[in-house]
């Protein structure tokens, strides 16, 4: 059942509403003047004065969001001035709050007892773990939901200005923050409940649609994003480490529902990634021999970034513990005196400098260099033989933007084909030559929303636009910030904690 935020938004006002309607009759059975419940602001200070809590709450209570757990506490501290104590009173006034109300204010069983009822009743050991841990669940929910949330680096793919083992805390308020598609949701479990491999932590009863509140800036060039992975819309359980369309592409759609679990995922609960954001909505894209051109200038390039070389010896091979010093730690020996290595403009120099070292050649594909099928169906955005790029050069492209129209063809009609049917939800056909969109012809489309093109630091290993396109607006999580923790997996003891990393900034560089 999907619900608008706007009805969403009225049911909350009609439940606080009628709240305050109950509260009109719980202040006339505990002696006050009943027209102060209705009062805006007033008549929620006078109910947290009521229960004896500190005129602060009233500051806190509407701080969006958090206001909730205030409220919360209010409802219940109520119910204990009544002499109802069991936790399970408690969630029913919470749920249903105008109903509760109106029954202490009207049934006559029902006898305001005041403070001290409360200062008199001494809560069990277990209801005090209950509360607290409820409490901190709730209160970690709505900050990891809305405010900021801790994410850390598995794979290599933004090496060496995000390494793996770095710990990130990630603002959701810098793009603004996002409803969730789906509110009903275990606790800090992202899609899968734990211990599970394929049970959903997640309820679609009620889906909500695209919507953000509380923005404070715009997603920009070069930032560290968070985000939705676009392609994990539908996964295959026992190989995600590869999209459902590669695997698809590469055995069949109906292989894989014979042999595979396959399950589909709503926009919050694909996987996280995180990429630098090269280029914005309007921007034109393109990548000539590795190097990324933007709006036709040379693209910004992070301190550190990786390319992938050959590198040729007379046979001799490298010190390990150098090569792990200099923090060379993707390698592979391909032949006698034969490397394949991703390097940083500084490690490129530092090998070139070894005696023993021959050459270093950059490994660079041109365009059609995956033409002809060998080295993978299709393996570049968009995924259509029709195109000859690579992830090493590609392009031009313009990035989508929402409000443009583009003219369709069946030749740019890949670019776009996800875009209008998956991202903003149209149905869609090629019949006869003509491009259909909910049966009608189309020559021209709309772009609904705003696009980004994100790309790793470490360019030869990062699954990234170069490889399943656009990242929709709907799908940006946040903004990464600083690094709090950095663990390098490959050493031990206190060596193992990278302390220069730790409460560092993450910023890219502005233009």
């Amino acid at each position: 059942m999907l619900i608008s935020v706007e009805l969403a938004g009225i049911l909350a006002l009609i439940y606080f509403l009628l709240s305050h309607v109950g509260l009109y009759l719980v202040f006339k059975k505990a002696g006050l003047e009943p027209w102060k419940a209705l009062v805006p602001f007033y008549g929620t200070f006078v109910a947290i004065k009521l229960v004896e809590k500190p005129w602060w709450w009233l500051i806190v209570y509407y701080i969006p969001f958090v206001g909730f757990i205030i409220w919360v506490g209010i409802l219940t501290e109520l119910l204990k001035r009544f002499g109802i104590f069991e936790f399970k009173n408690h969630a029913a006034m919470v749920v249903a709050a105008p109903v509760y109300l109106y029954l202490l204010g009207t049934k006559e069983e029902y006898k305001w007892r005041g403070n001290d009822v409360v200062h008199r009743w001494t809560k069990p050991k277990s209801r005090e773990w209950a509360d607290a841990i409820s409490f901190a669940v709730i209160l970690a929910t709505l900050i990891r939901a809305f405010y900021i949330e801790a994410f850390t680096i598995p794979t290599s793919s933004m090496e060496k200005s995000l390494l793996v083992g770095d710990f990130l805390f990630v603002s959701k308020v810098s793009y603004g923050s996002r409803i969730p598609n789906t509110p009903i949701f275990f606790p800090f479990a992202h899609h899968t409940m734990p211990g599970t491999e394929n049970v959903k932590s997640y309820l679609e009863w009620i889906k909500f649609p695209y919507k953000r509140v509380f923005q404070f800036g715009e997603v920009e060039r070069n930032d560290a994003v968070v985000f939705n992975f676009p392609a994990g819309d539908t996964v295959v359980v026992q190989h995600q480490d590869r999209t459902f369309y590669q695997l698809e592409r590469d055995y069949g759609r109906a292989t894989l529902e014979q042999q595979f679990d396959i399950v589909a995922r709503p926009v919050d609960k694909r996987e996280n990634y995180i990429k630098r954001c090269v280029a914005i909505p309007g921007d034109e894209i393109e990548i000539i021999d590795t190097k990324l051109f933007v709006n036709g200038k040379e693209a910004y390039q992070a301190e550190g970034v990786q390319f992938s070389y050959l590198v040729k010896t007379d046979g001799r091979g490298f010190n390990p513990a150098e090569l792990l010093d200099w923090e060379i730690t993707e390698h592979r020996m391909d032949g006698p005196g034969l490397y394949f290595m991703l390097l940083t403009d500084e490690n490129k120099e530092r090998i070139e400098a070894l005696p023993y070292v021959k050459r270093v050649e950059p490994i660079n594909k041109p365009k059609g260099y995956y033409s002809d099928g060998k080295y993978g169906k299709n393996l570049i955005f968009p995924n259509d033989k029709r195109y000859d790029w690579t992830e090493d050069n590609f392009g031009p492209m313009t990035i989508p933007k929402k409000g443009t129209t583009v003219d369709l063809t069946l030749k740019n009609w890949p670019l776009y084909r996800r875009i209008v049917q998956v991202y903003e939800g149209n149905q869609v056909a090629v019949k006869d030559g003509n491009i259909l969109i909910n049966g009608e012809i189309a020559t021209s489309y709309t772009f609904q929303l705003d696009y980004y093109w994100l790309m790793g630091d470490n360019r030869h290993n990062s699954q990234d636009s170069r490889f399943w396109g656009f990242v929709p607006e709907d799908h940006v999580v946040g903004k990464a910030v600083f690094v709090w923790l950095s663990l390098d997996p490959n050493r031990s003891g206190f060596d193992k904690v990278r302390w220069s990393r730790l409460f560092t900034p993450i910023a890219g560089e502005l233009e």
